[in-house]
């Protein structure tokens, strides 16, 4: 709790929005704010050791450890600072963990602030994890505010990955790219949200090797474009072996916003199982109008049933 009076109003805000934290955690965390490693701390089984040779550090998870959660959240409150940052999580065989990152930028000048992370992730044989990222801009100056999160994924046989990413509020532009390969009998799950306003635009890339014999993946984006904001929505599974594999693109497309999906799937095993879905569209005028029987006025309809389907 000390640490936590060292943060300003602005800090705590962003701290709460993208890690759901009202002060510095308890446990195992990394905590970067405006460019400089704030805070660390390892626990009894998860060592957190800062990088020599790069911005960023390494988190070394024992194998066996159940239960533990890992927060790595950053926070960029000054205009100006762009960065880029390297975290590699070495996760030791049937370990059961939640790790939460996120990165708020909070801009109040006329200069670009980015963050730019790239996370590697080392899945051991047996383990669970469950990845948490936000994403979240505020600030009433005029600079940009640039988010470019890069994730690859390394799974070992057994080993399965839950990974929710979420973006919707006050990013400027945002290129997100997801690279994972599977072995034996490994799963990767991805939930995508993502809304983007005003000029705004996002483009995200999948790109899933399924090299391992009954491994699997299922990727879901769900997305709303609003005012002249761009999207972009680009994903590659590759069935290399027996294997499954979904990836969907639902999107909500308002005023005069665009939004392009290029789902692809390649089969190259005769016993890959692969299935593609794309969907964008506009409100059905039949869902505002029945809210508004309800009272709601039609932005109030909006807003609910956006909400409803970013859920």
């Amino acid at each position: 709790m000390a640490e936590a009076k060292k943060l300003d109003a602005i800090q705590l805000e962003m701290l709460k929005q993208v890690a759901d934290l009202h002060s510095v955690p308890e446990g195992a965390y990394s905590l970067r704010i405006n460019g400089q490693l704030h805070g660390k701390n390892s626990s009894e089984h998860i060592t957190i050791e800062k990088k020599e040779d790069v911005s960023g550090i390494d988190i070394i998870i024992a194998p066996g450890t159940k239960n533990e959660s890992l927060h790595i959240p950053v926070i960029l409150s000054q205009a100006g600072i762009r960065e880029v940052v390297y975290n590699d999580f070495h996760i030791g065989e049937n370990c059961d963990v939640t790790i939460v990152a996120g990165c708020g930028i909070h801009n109040g000048g006329s200069e670009t602030s980015e963050h730019s992370g790239i996370h590697r992730f080392y899945v051991g044989k047996g383990a669970k994890v469950k990845y948490v990222e936000k994403h979240y801009g505020s600030g009433e100056g005029t600079g940009e505010r640039v988010m470019n999160p890069t994730t690859e994924i390394y799974m070992e046989e057994d080993s399965y990955m839950e990974m929710e990413t979420a973006q919707i509020k006050g990013v400027d532009s945002t290129d997100r790219r997801t690279k994972a390969t599977l072995a034996d009998r490994s799963t990767l799950i991805v939930h995508e949200k993502l809304m983007t306003h005003g000029s705004q635009y996002a483009e995200t890339y999948f790109e899933i090797d399924l090299n391992g014999e009954d491994c699997g993946t299922h990727v879901v984006s769900r997305s709303v474009a609003k005012d002249e904001s761009r999207q972009k929505f680009v994903s590659h599974v590759n069935g290399n072996n027996r294997s499954s594999g979904h990836t969907e693109c639902d999107a909500i497309i308002m005023d005069k916003a665009k939004v392009v999906a290029i789902p692809e799937i390649s089969a190259n095993h005769t016993e890959a199982s692969l299935i593609h879905e794309a969907a964008i569209g506009k409100i059905a005028g039949e869902q505002l109008i029945k809210l508004m029987t309800l009272g709601l006025t039609e932005k109030e309809a909006e807003e609910q049933i956006i909400n409803g389907f970013l859920k």
